[in-house]
């Protein structure tokens, strides 16, 4: 008596699964049971990882602008302070930019969070 494979939705599945864990390394690639590790392994970091790229690219800008804050002689928390104060809404992401492309621009950004605040 031939042993029962499960049939067509069995295969789906294993296909499915496979598929996702095309280019891994080794075993991971072809033996289902691995492969089915190995992605659910690979899923739950990309869920993390999604939430997790958020934070440390909000922690970059925050250290660029500092670090051109500083140039300016002030530093992030006064430059924020005073952006706030007088309604100059950029977010961390343009600020980081503008540090970055246009230094002069942001240099004028900086005066004005002074000017007004004093």
């Amino acid at each position: 008596m031939p042993r029962v494979t499960r049939g067509f939705k069995a295969r789906r599945r294993r296909n499915k699964v496979l598929k996702l864990a095309k280019g891994y390394r080794g075993g991971k690639h072809r033996l289902f049971k691995t492969a089915a590790e190995a992605v659910d392994r690979a899923l739950c970091y990309a869920y993390r990882d999604r939430r997790t790229k958020k934070r440390e690219f909000r922690q970059l800008w925050i250290t660029r602008i500092n670090a051109a804050a500083k140039q300016n002689g002030t530093n992030y928390s006064r430059l924020i302070s005073g952006l706030s104060k007088n309604a100059i809404e950029l977010d961390r992401k343009v600020l980081s930019n503008l540090a970055i492309v246009d230094p002069n621009a942001f240099t004028a950004v900086v005066n004005a969070s002074r000017q007004m605040a004093s």
